[in-house]
């Protein structure tokens, strides 16, 4: 790890020293008389000087600095007072003495040209300083933003763990009264039961699926609950989408379905019914289920299902732009979703 983080350190420099290399060049293009060539040289002479300085200042020294340890500190910037200011001097005389670095101007006195190079040498760490603070906010964002996406991503995960087990207890439920009855149906249930299975185990694993597969599964889920009810069971399901292939995450529908028949027409006794429509138009879903249930408004309040929960939490987590409407009325249910599918957050 320790290695990991000094790479990327390097990585940061590795632009950040030619910005700066460039800055100063431009600035002294801008006062050149002549002595341009000459004056590259000096700038890329006290750059490397000065880079080092401060890669070793803003990387190393800074960050163990200690109010714990104030002796230590106060020789650590005293070290470094000394680096930038008469070290730097040092440093532009070696560069004269191996004919690297050419004096230019007027000649100026010891202490004038050392104040020089000081001014120089803050202005560079405040440079690095402050674009050094940038990037790292910035990658502290983006690491943030990551981070946020990956919990985002176990809970969508952690959610359709819980669905899945959920929706297929209820399913077992519905064989489990079949074959108690003896009935002829069991078989089939079974069949469309692995039909359903088969969906969940290959089809749902990617973030997205085709709508036209999601109707699928709601039409054999619908089959599969019909088996248990005689004809007096009424269910419409009808669609209106302008394309089949209009992507959607998986499962997400079938909540409200299982929900009208679990919470809906299983209890009631008389007349039992769900109407469902699903159209997407423009980006824009639209998914009501209404169902028959066995007890008025007054006698009945809404059920927070596990299955309705999980949708509003996937919701939360998958869109900006949507709206769940659960409406208890006398013998009636209603559940209208929509969502602006643009709006994927």
């Amino acid at each position: 790890m320790k290695k990991l983080s000094d790479i990327k350190k390097c990585q940061l420099y590795l632009w950040l020293v030619p910005v700066f290399f460039v800055i100063n060049v431009l600035g002294h293009l801008s006062e050149s008389k002549g002595d341009f060539l000459p004056g590259v040289v000096n700038e890329a002479w006290l750059v490397v000087y000065l880079s080092l300085a401060n890669y070793r200042l803003l990387e190393h020294s800074l960050p163990k600095l200690s109010w714990k340890k104030p002796v230590s500190g106060f020789f650590t910037l005293l070290l470094f007072f000394f680096i930038y200011s008469l070290g730097f001097f040092i440093w532009r005389s070696f560069g004269v003495t191996l004919h690297i670095y050419t004096p230019l101007g007027e000649p100026k006195p010891m202490n004038e040209r050392i104040g020089d190079l000081t001014g120089y040498s803050i202005g560079a760490v405040i440079f690095f300083a402050i674009v050094r603070h940038v990037v790292k906010h910035i990658e502290l964002k983006q690491a943030a933003q990551q981070l946020r996406i990956a919990n985002q991503q176990a809970e969508l995960n952690y959610l359709k763990s819980q669905t899945n087990p959920h929706f297929l207890f209820n399913t077992l439920n519905n064989i489990y009264s079949l074959a108690r009855d003896k009935s002829d149906l069991a078989p089939e249930s079974i069949l469309r039961l692995s039909k359903i299975l088969r969906y969940m185990l290959y089809e749902t694993s990617g973030p997205y699926i085709a709508v036209e597969q999601d109707l699928k599964i709601i039409d054999d889920y619908i089959a599969l609950e019909k088996l248990r009810y005689d004809d007096s069971l009424r269910i419409n399901f009808n669609h209106d989408l302008e394309d089949m292939k209009q992507s959607l995450p998986p499962l997400l529908l079938i909540p409200l379905v299982e929900n009208a028949f679990k919470h809906g027409v299983s209890e009631t006794l008389d007349r039992p019914y769900v109407d469902i429509h699903l159209s997407i138009k423009n980006r824009q879903l639209f998914f009501m289920v209404k169902n028959s249930t066995g007890d008025p408004v007054s006698d009945n309040k809404t059920k927070a299902s596990i299955g309705l929960s999980n949708l509003r939490r996937q919701l939360e987590l998958l869109y900006t732009d949507y709206n769940l409407d659960v409406q208890q009325g006398d013998y009636v249910f209603t559940a209208t979703l929509k969502i602006n599918l643009a709006s994927h957050a």
